[in-house]
C-alpha cells in the first residue's frame, strides 16, 4: 500500500466538501451567495415594446396564427401607435422660460450697454 500524504488528504477534503455545498446549497435556498445580481437598471422604451409587439404579430401571421383580417387591423393599429411616439420622441422640448426672469436679463443687458456707451462717450 502506498503512503497518502497529508496534502492530497486536504486536497481530497476541501473537493468534497466543496461538492457538498454545491449540492446542498438548493435545499437551504442560500441565494445571496449563489446568485448573481444584475446591476443594470434597463427598461424597454414604449417605441422599442412597440417595435418588438409588430415583430411578433409578424412572426404569428407567418406561422398562420393570425387571420390576414386580424393580421391587418392589429399592424396598423401598432404602427399609428409607433408613429405617435416616434413624433413625440422628434419634436423638441420647449424649454419653460421664466418671463420676467427673461425680462430682468434683457434690462440688465441694456443698462449694461448704456453704461459702456456713457463711459465710452465721456473719455
Amino acid at each position: 500500500m502506498e503512503e497518502i500524504s497529508v496534502i492530497s488528504m486536504l486536497v481530497t477534503a476541501v473537493l468534497a466538501l466543496g461538492c457538498l455545498f454545491l449540492v446542498l446549497a438548493p435545499i437551504f435556498q442560500w441565494n445571496s451567495l449563489l446568485t448573481v445580481k444584475s446591476h443594470s437598471n434597463y427598461a424597454p422604451s414604449e417605441k422599442e415594446v412597440l417595435l418588438t409587439t409588430l415583430n411578433e404579430l409578424e412572426f404569428e401571421y407567418k406561422m398562420e396564427k393570425l387571420s390576414t383580417k386580424d393580421y391587418i387591423a392589429l399592424k396598423k393599429q401598432y404602427e399609428a401607435q409607433v408613429a405617435a411616439v416616434m413624433k413625440n420622441e422628434a419634436e423638441p422640448e420647449k424649454a419653460k422660460i421664466d418671463e420676467d426672469l427673461l425680462a430682468e436679463v434683457e434690462r440688465e443687458i441694456q443698462q449694461a450697454m448704456q453704461q459702456h456707451k456713457e463711459e465710452k462717450g465721456g473719455s
